[in-house]
């Protein structure tokens, strides 16, 4: 989680002037923060979320140690492919993510058999890892999601329009990210980055379903 900083500095002669510092990391923040405080000129120090919800160092520290416990820091990558022949969609879903000081990855997948195209399969794959994510009980987070589908990702992030067809894909995406209060950050990949999700699409259209919870070694 990453957050920006901004103190309200007091002169010796009360003068006051309001300082902002870049975007860094809550630990990062914390230890600024604190450094700044024996400075005995500060009359208000507050820290911004990707939301822009405002927190103390107090209840930012509380938090992080909530957060510990829960899934975080999870990056979520996802993959939709289309067969014209037989008319099934293959979706395929990774989530990387830490949870009491250990990594976890999440591979999933899933046959659909109602949609229509391969780019309506790439949202119905984003669709998918979103109710993961709420399964897994991510809310209120900031989450990196790659794929290689860089239209569904360009369409959500707002920088390219998005057309009637994709348009109620678009809305039931955006509704379920706002009721698990995630702060999207859209990170398009080359699909040899994306490739197990995309072997995880692929296995779906062959009838091969997946599901598995690995926790990672650690890296020395």
């Amino acid at each position: 989680m990453k957050v920006f900083m901004e103190w309200t500095y007091v002169t010796p002669k009360k003068k006051e002037t309001v300082w902002t510092s870049k975007e860094m990391e809550v630990s990062e923040a914390i230890t600024f923060a604190e450094d700044i405080e024996k400075t005995g000129r500060v009359k208000q120090l507050l820290f911004y979320d990707a939301r822009g919800v405002a927190w103390t160092k107090k209840e930012l520290i509380k938090l992080m140690k909530e957060i510990e416990t829960e899934p975080h820091d999870v990056i979520a990558y996802f993959d939709g492919g289309f067969d014209r022949q037989t008319k099934k969609a293959g979706i395929g879903i990774v989530i990387y993510y830490k949870q009491d000081g250990e990594q976890f990855r999440i591979r999933a997948n899933a046959q659909l058999d109602e949609l229509q195209s391969n780019n309506e399969a790439e949202y119905a794959a984003f669709h998918f890892l979103l109710e993961q994510l709420e399964h897994l009980g991510v809310h209120h987070l900031p989450v990196v999601f790659r794929g290689d589908a860089h239209v569904v990702l360009h369409q959500l992030s707002s920088d390219w329009p998005v057309f009637s067809d994709e348009g109620r894909w678009v809305e039931r995406i955006e509704r379920k990210m706002k009721r698990l209060c995630i702060s999207p950050i859209y990170e398009p990949i080359g699909r040899k980055e994306n490739s197990e999700a995309d072997q995880l699409a692929t296995q779906a259209l062959r009838g091969t379903m997946i599901r598995s919870t690995i926790q990672l070694e650690r890296k020395r």
